[in-house]
């Protein structure tokens, strides 16, 4: 088996530790080896998934004021927080090299960090579909894209975490709520430093890594470093992920509940909780139809764009059930959508949730 690739680039900046592996990602060809790169943020900063909306999700002018930098990713998932108590592990995979199936390459993906917990004496499991739990506390999670001609998993060790700086970063509409969110945060994320009283040294947890890395592939681990081609399109993406364009293309559509813009024309927002995340629908709905959708949360969704397209198909469709269900169902099997735990129907119910929105609203 050729030998996979691997590239500590140790500290680097915030947007730096994002674009890397998405830039190893969109100048693979069929040459470039398979690589796994592990990346430390030099400073403390906000990454939010790239379905959600940043306004809505994160409480932006406290993140500059504090000079905390909001980061969107190409890979699915929520908004975090993240610092120097993380070391992220990044797999960036020729497509044919990985299990086809995305519940699979999570499985396999978690194999080596599961196994490194273990080692280091903390009880963590493999959470279906892409979380690491110990004892029921949440010590990491994975995302996944495909970019290119490459499949792409992430995911970290994680040293120690911040949970007042977690919650506070976050946009919610109450102190009450946030007291809330903290107290969950506490008691059900969990860290190295939490289950084992201190925290370990770095490269002995690196190196158990990738030994249990190497094991999980049934392959060699070759240290290497990035080609000129990686680091120019590292570059450009650092230009594209810092603006203000990109951190802001979900952000179009913007209420709560919903308002009456007059008799026939309403802007509503409904949630739902799917297995895999959280689902926010957000629409114009204009005589009963929906004439403006944006589609966010949490979830993983693949390819990407899907929820783009499943956002065009509906427009012009009743608020009925069954017609919305049948049209997800059919943009599902057409792209062939891999989506963990957000099945049609999920999506389904928080578009019939706006229903109930523009009803109540007077």
């Amino acid at each position: 088996m050729e030998p996979v690739r691997v590239v500590d680039l140790g500290e680097v900046a915030p947007v730096r530790s994002q674009a890397v592996y998405h830039a190893v990602a969109y100048a693979m060809d069929e040459g470039t080896p398979d690589t796994v790169l592990l990346v430390t943020s030099s400073q403390p900063y906000v990454s939010i998934g790239y379905h959600q909306d940043a306004a809505r999700e994160v409480d932006l002018e406290f993140c500059a004021a504090h000079g905390l930098p909001v980061v969107r990713r190409e890979v699915g998932g929520g908004a975090v927080y993240l610092d120097r108590n993380q070391v992220f592990c990044q797999w960036i995979f020729q497509r044919q090299h990985l299990p086809a199936r995305l519940e699979e390459r999570f499985s396999l993906y978690v194999l080596p960090l599961v196994a490194t917990y273990r080692r280091l004496g903390i009880d963590a499991y493999h959470r279906p579909v892409n979380d690491i739990q110990v004892a029921g506390r949440k010590i990491g999670g994975t995302g996944a894209a495909s970019i290119g001609r490459s499949e792409v998993m992430v995911g970290s060790l994680m040293f120690d975490f911040d949970h007042e700086l977690m919650a506070r970063v976050l946009r919610v509409p109450s102190e009450k709520m946030r007291d809330k969110v903290v107290q969950g945060i506490r008691d059900y994320i969990t860290t190295m430093r939490r289950e084992l009283g201190d925290v370990p040294d770095r490269q002995q947890v690196l190196a158990v890594y990738l030994e249990e890395t190497a094991r999980a592939l049934g392959r060699p681990l070759q240290p290497g470093q990035l080609t000129e081609r990686e680091w120019e399109a590292a570059a450009e993406l650092e230009e594209r992920f810092s603006s203000e364009e990109w951190l802001h293309q979900k952000g179009g559509l913007r209420a709560s509940g919903a308002v009456k813009i007059h008799a026939d024309v309403h802007v509503a927002e409904a949630t739902y909780k799917a297995p895999g995340g959280l689902v926010r629908a957000t629409a114009r709905i204009r005589e009963g139809r929906i004439d403006d959708v944006s589609l966010s949360g949490d979830f993983t969704v693949l390819p990407a764009w899907a929820i783009g397209a499943i956002e065009q198909a509906l427009r012009g469709l009743p608020l009925r059930e069954d017609v919305l269900r049948q049209r997800v169902a059919d943009v599902y099997r057409a792209l062939a959508v891999e989506a963990p735990g957000l099945a049609p129907e999920d999506l389904t119910q928080a578009l019939v949730a706006l229903r109930g929105t523009v009803e109540g609203t007077p």
